[in-house]
Protein backbone atom coordinates (compact mmCIF):
# COMPACT_ATOMS: atom_id res chain seq x y z
CA UNK A 1 0.00 0.00 0.00
CA UNK A 2 0.97 3.45 -1.07
CA UNK A 3 1.67 5.21 1.98
CA UNK A 4 -0.62 8.57 2.37
CA UNK A 5 1.12 11.86 1.96
CA UNK A 6 -0.02 13.29 5.06
CA UNK A 7 1.34 10.20 7.29
CA UNK A 8 4.81 10.48 6.41
CA UNK A 9 7.02 12.14 8.96
CA UNK A 10 9.75 14.98 8.00
CA UNK A 11 13.31 13.84 8.62
CA UNK A 12 14.16 17.30 9.07
CA UNK A 13 12.93 21.29 9.96
CA UNK A 14 14.07 24.19 7.82
CA UNK A 15 13.91 27.31 9.08
CA UNK A 16 14.43 30.80 7.25
CA UNK A 17 18.29 32.12 7.65
CA UNK A 18 19.56 33.49 9.67
CA UNK A 19 22.60 35.77 8.48
CA UNK A 20 22.71 34.06 5.25
CA UNK A 21 22.86 30.46 7.45
CA UNK A 22 19.99 28.13 6.75
CA UNK A 23 18.82 26.56 10.11
CA UNK A 24 17.94 23.30 9.91
CA UNK A 25 16.44 20.92 12.79
CA UNK A 26 17.09 16.89 12.09
CA UNK A 27 17.49 13.81 14.13
CA UNK A 28 21.06 12.57 13.05
CA UNK A 29 22.10 13.48 16.68
CA UNK A 30 25.09 16.01 15.61
CA UNK A 31 25.73 18.83 17.55
CA UNK A 32 22.89 18.24 19.80
CA UNK A 33 21.16 21.05 22.21
CA UNK A 34 18.73 20.70 24.76
CA UNK A 35 17.01 24.39 24.04
CA UNK A 36 15.99 24.52 20.26
CA UNK A 37 12.38 25.86 21.42
CA UNK A 38 14.82 29.14 21.75
CA UNK A 39 14.45 29.42 17.85
CA UNK A 40 10.90 30.56 18.09
CA UNK A 41 10.99 32.70 21.38
CA UNK A 42 13.57 34.77 19.10
CA UNK A 43 11.48 34.63 16.49
CA UNK A 44 8.95 36.13 18.44
CA UNK A 45 11.07 38.56 20.07
CA UNK A 46 12.59 39.79 16.81
CA UNK A 47 8.56 40.63 16.01
CA UNK A 48 7.86 42.58 19.10
CA UNK A 49 11.39 43.86 19.27
CA UNK A 50 11.25 43.24 23.13
CA UNK A 51 15.08 42.59 23.78
CA UNK A 52 16.45 45.29 21.68
CA UNK A 53 13.96 47.92 23.26
CA UNK A 54 15.27 46.88 26.31
CA UNK A 55 18.88 47.38 25.21
CA UNK A 56 18.23 51.24 24.20
CA UNK A 57 17.98 51.94 28.16
CA UNK A 58 21.46 51.26 28.46
CA UNK A 59 24.45 53.32 27.91
CA UNK A 60 27.50 51.88 26.84
CA UNK A 61 30.74 53.28 27.65
CA UNK A 62 32.81 50.76 26.39
CA UNK A 63 35.26 51.68 23.33
CA UNK A 64 33.79 50.98 20.02
CA UNK A 65 36.32 48.86 18.26
CA UNK A 66 37.08 46.74 21.52
CA UNK A 67 32.96 45.27 21.81
CA UNK A 68 33.18 41.72 21.05
CA UNK A 69 29.49 41.65 22.36
CA UNK A 70 26.76 44.49 21.84
CA UNK A 71 24.41 45.29 24.92
CA UNK A 72 21.66 44.07 22.79
CA UNK A 73 23.22 40.21 22.48
CA UNK A 74 23.91 40.80 25.97
CA UNK A 75 20.37 41.29 27.10
CA UNK A 76 19.12 39.03 24.77
CA UNK A 77 21.28 36.27 25.71
CA UNK A 78 20.30 36.85 29.85
CA UNK A 79 16.56 36.98 29.00
CA UNK A 80 16.72 34.22 27.04
CA UNK A 81 18.46 32.41 29.67
CA UNK A 82 15.99 32.98 31.87
CA UNK A 83 12.87 31.76 29.80
CA UNK A 84 14.88 28.57 28.99
CA UNK A 85 15.23 28.24 32.59
CA UNK A 86 18.51 29.07 33.27
CA UNK A 87 17.96 31.20 36.09
CA UNK A 88 21.75 31.49 37.24
CA UNK A 89 24.22 33.63 35.52
CA UNK A 90 27.02 30.91 36.12
CA UNK A 91 24.70 28.68 33.31
CA UNK A 92 26.34 30.51 31.02
CA UNK A 93 29.30 29.26 30.96
CA UNK A 94 27.99 26.19 29.00
CA UNK A 95 25.67 28.40 26.90
CA UNK A 96 27.78 30.45 25.77
CA UNK A 97 29.05 27.66 23.53
CA UNK A 98 25.83 26.49 22.58
CA UNK A 99 24.50 27.12 18.90
CA UNK A 100 20.84 27.90 19.20
CA UNK A 101 21.81 30.75 21.93
CA UNK A 102 24.35 31.68 19.32
CA UNK A 103 21.53 31.99 16.51
CA UNK A 104 19.03 33.41 18.90
CA UNK A 105 21.63 36.56 19.86
CA UNK A 106 21.84 37.01 16.31
CA UNK A 107 25.44 35.49 15.56
CA UNK A 108 26.51 34.80 12.12
CA UNK A 109 27.51 31.03 12.15
CA UNK A 110 29.29 30.20 8.47
CA UNK A 111 28.68 27.08 6.66
CA UNK A 112 31.74 25.33 8.14
CA UNK A 113 30.17 25.34 11.77
CA UNK A 114 32.83 26.92 13.43
CA UNK A 115 32.26 27.47 17.12
CA UNK A 116 30.58 30.68 18.71
CA UNK A 117 31.84 31.83 21.81
CA UNK A 118 28.63 33.96 23.43
CA UNK A 119 29.60 36.01 26.51
CA UNK A 120 30.38 34.64 29.97
CA UNK A 121 29.19 34.76 33.24
CA UNK A 122 31.53 37.80 34.25
CA UNK A 123 30.81 40.33 31.29
CA UNK A 124 27.02 39.41 32.17
CA UNK A 125 27.00 39.66 35.37
CA UNK A 126 29.25 43.39 35.10
CA UNK A 127 25.51 44.39 33.79
CA UNK A 128 23.58 43.41 36.62
CA UNK A 129 26.16 44.47 39.41
CA UNK A 130 28.22 47.31 40.31
CA UNK A 131 29.63 46.86 43.72
CA UNK A 132 31.49 50.40 43.18
CA UNK A 133 30.97 53.69 44.40
CA UNK A 134 30.35 55.85 41.10
CA UNK A 135 28.17 58.33 40.04
CA UNK A 136 28.74 56.94 36.44
CA UNK A 137 30.13 54.04 34.89
CA UNK A 138 31.44 56.09 32.15
CA UNK A 139 33.99 56.88 35.04
CA UNK A 140 34.55 53.11 36.08
CA UNK A 141 37.25 50.84 34.78
CA UNK A 142 35.24 47.44 34.94
CA UNK A 143 31.73 48.55 35.02
CA UNK A 144 31.06 50.40 31.74
CA UNK A 145 27.29 49.99 30.86
CA UNK A 146 24.74 51.99 32.53
CA UNK A 147 21.15 51.55 32.66
CA UNK A 148 18.51 54.22 32.64
CA UNK A 149 15.61 52.58 35.09
CA UNK A 150 13.30 54.93 34.47
CA UNK A 151 13.50 54.02 30.47
CA UNK A 152 12.75 50.53 31.54
CA UNK A 153 10.12 51.22 33.74
CA UNK A 154 8.27 53.01 31.21
CA UNK A 155 9.15 50.11 28.89
CA UNK A 156 6.89 47.60 30.77
CA UNK A 157 3.81 49.61 30.89
CA UNK A 158 4.40 50.43 26.88
CA UNK A 159 4.27 47.17 26.08
CA UNK A 160 1.25 46.20 27.67
CA UNK A 161 -0.44 49.04 26.06
CA UNK A 162 0.48 47.57 22.43
CA UNK A 163 -0.35 44.06 23.54
CA UNK A 164 -4.16 45.86 22.34
CA UNK A 165 -4.55 46.50 18.91
CA UNK A 166 -8.07 49.25 20.62
CA UNK A 167 -8.34 50.73 23.80
CA UNK A 168 -10.38 48.22 26.70
CA UNK A 169 -13.07 50.02 28.31
CA UNK A 170 -12.11 48.72 31.37
CA UNK A 171 -8.89 47.19 32.97
CA UNK A 172 -7.86 45.88 36.72
CA UNK A 173 -4.60 46.69 38.08
CA UNK A 174 -3.74 43.95 40.88
CA UNK A 175 -0.79 44.99 43.09
CA UNK A 176 0.44 42.87 46.00
CA UNK A 177 4.17 41.96 47.47
CA UNK A 178 5.45 38.40 47.30
CA UNK A 179 8.59 37.10 48.68
CA UNK A 180 12.06 36.35 46.97
CA UNK A 181 13.74 34.26 49.50
CA UNK A 182 17.49 34.55 49.89
CA UNK A 183 20.31 32.11 51.09
CA UNK A 184 23.47 34.24 51.75
CA UNK A 185 24.23 37.32 53.92
CA UNK A 186 22.58 40.05 50.62
CA UNK A 187 22.33 43.70 51.72
CA UNK A 188 18.99 45.21 53.03
CA UNK A 189 17.34 41.46 54.00
CA UNK A 190 15.47 40.61 57.12
CA UNK A 191 13.80 37.31 58.64
CA UNK A 192 10.39 37.98 57.59
CA UNK A 193 7.62 36.32 60.12
CA UNK A 194 4.66 36.35 57.86
CA UNK A 195 6.85 34.48 55.06
CA UNK A 196 9.36 32.63 57.61
CA UNK A 197 12.45 33.09 56.37
CA UNK A 198 14.95 35.63 55.04
CA UNK A 199 13.85 37.39 52.07
CA UNK A 200 13.51 40.33 49.90
CA UNK A 201 9.71 41.67 49.30
CA UNK A 202 9.26 42.96 45.90
CA UNK A 203 6.47 44.79 45.07
CA UNK A 204 4.28 43.71 41.63
CA UNK A 205 1.44 45.69 39.62
CA UNK A 206 0.14 42.97 37.15
CA UNK A 207 -2.87 43.47 34.98
CA UNK A 208 -4.14 40.50 34.06
CA UNK A 209 -0.59 38.44 32.54
CA UNK A 210 0.89 41.19 32.00
CA UNK A 211 3.83 43.04 34.37
CA UNK A 212 3.57 46.85 34.42
CA UNK A 213 5.55 47.31 37.47
CA UNK A 214 8.23 45.36 39.79
CA UNK A 215 9.87 47.04 42.76
CA UNK A 216 12.98 45.35 44.73
CA UNK A 217 12.19 45.95 48.62
CA UNK A 218 13.86 45.26 51.96
CA UNK A 219 11.36 42.80 53.78
CA UNK A 220 11.10 44.95 57.08
CA UNK A 221 9.12 47.88 55.07
CA UNK A 222 5.06 48.36 55.21
CA UNK A 223 3.77 45.92 52.33
CA UNK A 224 2.37 49.39 50.91
CA UNK A 225 5.30 51.16 50.69
CA UNK A 226 6.26 52.79 47.70
CA UNK A 227 2.81 51.31 45.93
CA UNK A 228 0.64 54.67 45.59
CA UNK A 229 3.68 56.46 43.66
CA UNK A 230 3.88 53.19 41.44
CA UNK A 231 0.47 53.08 40.93
CA UNK A 232 0.36 56.96 40.02
CA UNK A 233 3.15 56.63 37.72
CA UNK A 234 1.56 53.40 35.63
CA UNK A 235 -2.10 54.99 35.60
CA UNK A 236 -0.07 58.24 34.56
CA UNK A 237 1.77 56.71 31.62
CA UNK A 238 -2.04 54.12 30.40
CA UNK A 239 -3.75 57.81 30.54
CA UNK A 240 -1.48 59.10 27.91
CA UNK A 241 -2.82 56.47 25.32
CA UNK A 242 -6.28 55.54 26.96
CA UNK A 243 -8.15 58.40 28.19
CA UNK A 244 -11.02 57.04 28.40
CA UNK A 245 -10.72 53.93 30.08
CA UNK A 246 -12.01 52.82 33.66
CA UNK A 247 -9.36 51.59 35.96
CA UNK A 248 -9.96 49.34 38.75
CA UNK A 249 -7.44 49.29 41.36
CA UNK A 250 -7.48 45.38 43.47
CA UNK A 251 -5.33 44.74 46.32
CA UNK A 252 -5.60 43.13 49.70
CA UNK A 253 -5.93 44.92 53.42
CA UNK A 254 -2.41 45.91 53.66
CA UNK A 255 -3.40 48.83 51.08
CA UNK A 256 -6.22 50.11 52.74
CA UNK A 257 -5.25 50.25 56.60
CA UNK A 258 -5.55 54.03 57.92
CA UNK A 259 -3.07 55.86 56.99
CA UNK A 260 -2.14 53.91 54.27
CA UNK A 261 -4.88 53.42 51.57
CA UNK A 262 -4.52 53.98 48.39
CA UNK A 263 -7.98 54.57 47.17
Amino acid sequence: MTPNKNDCIPEQFRFGLVKSCPVVVNFNGEPVTSDAGLILIAELDRKREITSRLAACFKDYREPNKILHPVNGLIAQRIYGLIMGYEDVNDHETLRHDGIFALAVGKAINLEQEPITLAGKSTLNRIEHCPEDISSRADSRYHRIEHDASAIETLLVELFLESYRKPPRQITLDLDVTDDPVHGNQEETFFNPYYRGYCYAPLYIFCGKHLLAAKLRASNVDPAEGGLGELQRVIKIIRSRWKEVKIIIRGDSAYSREGRSLL
